[in-house]
């Protein structure tokens, strides 16, 4: 099964390409949901929060607001609750790529923001940067989540730039196009090259 890393800054256009990828029948896995999901379902991971960080967990459920005040005050708590998550994550995605692989499936993506800090970087057969214009992104996120202009400026002031991915992932696909439609034929063309690739590369 090959893998796809997806990932670049909020607005840029990330969902458009993940459902070309779904219209494949692709596994698509976004990190965020699977972390979500699993401050529900996972026990050892809502006891490992707890452990490090008293007082979060109420009655076995996260207080996502109290644990948001003591990390964004203290580096060393971002670092270890990164860490507690991050191998959570790590173990249910693993998980979750051999069950569609098992069923059959061909084509995965994994989907995180932070794709390239990761360890799941390195089971990524590609990884792609979307990125835009910082002027489209604005529009589209004030557009999207029903926010004011400033605070989409602030949410995209406190990411990495769209060099950042750029630099690090083997293609950058650059939506600048003058509609959704647009874009996604752009994606469609692009899964296309790259599935035409791998099956050159497999003969």
């Amino acid at each position: 099964m090959m893998i796809l890393g997806v990932t670049g800054p909020t607005g840029a256009g990330k969902t458009t390409l993940l459902r070309e990828i779904e219209a494949r029948d692709g596994c698509v896995l976004d990190l965020d949901a699977v972390y979500h999901e699993l401050l529900v379902t996972s026990p050892e991971l809502i006891a490992a929060l707890d452990h490090r960080f008293p007082g979060t967990v109420r009655e076995g459920v996260l207080d996502r607001p109290a644990l948001g005040k003591i990390v964004f005050a203290d580096e060393t708590a971002m670092k270890d609750l990164n860490a507690i998550t991050g191998t959570c994550i790590l173990a249910e995605t693993e998980r979750r790529l051999a069950a569609a692989e098992d069923a059959g499936r061909t084509l995965a993506a994994i989907d995180a923001i932070n794709l390239l800090e990761t360890d799941l970087v390195s089971r990524c057969r590609y990884t792609i940067a979307v990125v835009a214009p910082v002027e489209d992104r604005v529009r589209r996120i004030m557009a999207r989540d029903g926010i004011s202009e400033a605070y989409a400026r602030l949410r995209i002031s406190a990411q990495q730039p769209a060099e950042y991915f750029s630099a690090r992932c083997d293609i950058t696909l650059v939506n600048d196009s003058p509609d959704k439609a647009e874009f996604a034929r752009r994606c469609s063309g692009l899964l296309e090259e790259i599935l035409t690739l791998e099956r050159n590369d497999a003969t």
